[in-house]
């Protein structure tokens, strides 16, 4: 007969895997919601708009809970997914494959995602109060997505509006991110 053994320890379940799947499928809906847009006066503005703060707030929430590692891992699945979204929906629709329509989403994507979990790592490991810094790196990790993102799609801009409805995106996503901090702020660290 075998004793029942105290379990001293809290048992720890590795449910990662989740918030990676969660990432991947808000990056999907982030890529699927671009082409359909609203107007802000004579500026049409992305609804993926309103979602790509969010995506930061999956990985910072990630890192904080299941660390650096697992941040890297989320990034490159969800990245990988988008790929293969764009991929499937470009052959399923009998279009042609255009390489730079992927690697714009990509480069954008993946770039400031490990620019905002290098910032986001560090301002963890080597600050107390980080409010407003989280604010301004969820803020600068969006303009490094469209610089690069501009970047790659710069022969296809048309300029006419390019720069109010830049100012607008950012804008709004300010206020966004004003939200996503304060939530970021009431996440505890590890995983208790």
């Amino acid at each position: 007969m075998k004793k029942n053994k105290l379990v001293t320890e809290k048992e720890y379940y590795d449910d990662s895997w989740m918030y990676i799947m969660i990432l991947a499928t808000a990056a999907i809906l982030t890529e699927s919601l671009k082409t359909y847009t609203f107007n802000i006066g004579k500026v049409a503005l992305t609804y993926s708009i309103f979602l790509l703060p969010f995506l930061y707030l999956i990985t910072n929430f990630i890192t904080k809970k299941y660390g650096y590692k697992k941040s890297v891992v989320a990034i490159a699945i969800s990245g990988l997914s988008v790929v293969l979204f764009i991929t499937l929906i470009t052959v399923s629709l009998g279009r042609e494959l255009i390489l730079t329509n992927i690697s714009g989403e990509f480069c954008g994507y993946i770039i400031s995602q490990f620019v905002n979990l290098t910032i986001y790592s560090f301002l963890l490991n080597n600050t107390k109060e980080y409010y407003m810094l989280t604010v301004a790196n969820y803020l600068f990790s969006l303009i490094v997505f469209y610089m690069f993102y501009t970047l790659i799609y710069l022969n296809i801009i048309v300029l006419d509006n390019f720069w109010v409805g830049y100012i607008l995106t950012i804008l709004i996503q300010s206020i966004i991110c004003l939200g996503i901090a304060f939530i970021d702020k009431r996440i505890k660290r590890g995983y208790k």
